[in-house]
């Protein structure tokens, strides 16, 4: 079986680690990161979806069975259009609003996301749906993504920049953040660390890949297993996984070990 995964840019490679955690080992996998587009959220609706449009179509060109569409802002804008043109599995996201209203008992919920899915229907007719008691609260967080593509994590400048993002919130009030795009799982320390302990994060890509696996058919994994990216060899090798950069096949050191670092970081924070 061979999934591919496609996004914006490299937050999708944390819904390519919960798929090495969960999915049988024997998995193949392609990823592209559309890197000379990145960031979505500051495109427009039909610049999105021309870009999602060429990188499933690549994707499925390549001998994909199914596509993940790792980016909640690709998914909110693109994903309809796409099912309607191709006949294999496209897996989409969104922002996991509705696990966190259903574990929240009332308490209030801050759903960060780029601003494009903040403003875009699908979430709105989402929260209609499961936010009965308007617990949920958004805000965007665009400056959130280019940290993440420059490795940019637990500096004072990523810090500073929440902080100020998030002045006019009333932090001790939020039980749970929903973390609403998937370049914002790198930052869980410092969301820990501005919020507090009590902080509970929720976000979509176990759900995404448990959704993957009824659809494709496929077995449980094994739990325990380490998805630590020892040495480049292993993304090949152990992982079974090729990149490409908006199409291009990756074969330049340097972007490999930009991955495997970005990889091992979403392993670190894990557990966060």
């Amino acid at each position: 079986m061979k999934i591919g995964f496609f996004d914006s840019g490299v937050g999708g490679l944390s819904v390519l680690n919960e798929a090495w955690h969960e999915l049988p080992a024997d998995t193949e996998y392609l990823f592209y990161c559309d890197s000379d587009h990145v960031p979505y959220g500051a495109k427009t609706r039909d610049e999105i979806r021309l870009y999602a449009d060429e990188a499933v179509g690549f994707l499925f060109g390549q001998g994909a069975d199914a596509v993940v569409v790792a980016c909640n802002t690709a998914t909110a804008v693109a994903i309809s259009a796409l099912r309607k043109k191709y006949t294999r599995p496209i897996i989409g996201m969104e922002p996991a609003v509705k696990p966190a209203v259903e574990e929240s008992e009332g308490r209030r919920i801050l759903t960060a996301a780029t601003p494009v899915t903040v403003h875009e229907e699908k979430l709105k007719k989402l929260l209609a749906r499961v936010d009965s008691g308007h617990c949920v609260d958004l805000i965007p967080l665009p400056q959130l993504v280019l940290f993440a593509e420059n490795e940019n994590f637990d500096t004072p400048e990523v810090e500073n920049s929440l902080r100020n993002s998030l002045k006019e919130y009333r932090l001790e009030d939020y039980f749970a953040l929903v973390l609403g795009c998937t370049h914002f799982n790198y930052f869980k320390p410092v969301f820990r660390k501005i919020f507090g302990e009590q902080l509970t994060f929720v976000d979509g890509r176990h759900g995404t890949i448990r959704h993957l696996k009824d659809v494709m058919g496929l077995a449980e994994r094994e739990t325990g297993n380490s998805a630590r990216v020892d040495c480049l060899q292993d993304l090949s090798d152990r992982f079974h996984t090729v990149f490409y950069i908006s199409g291009r096949p990756v074969e330049d050191r340097a972007a490999l070990e930009h991955f495997m670092r970005l990889l091992n970081r979403l392993e670190d924070v894990r557990s966060v």
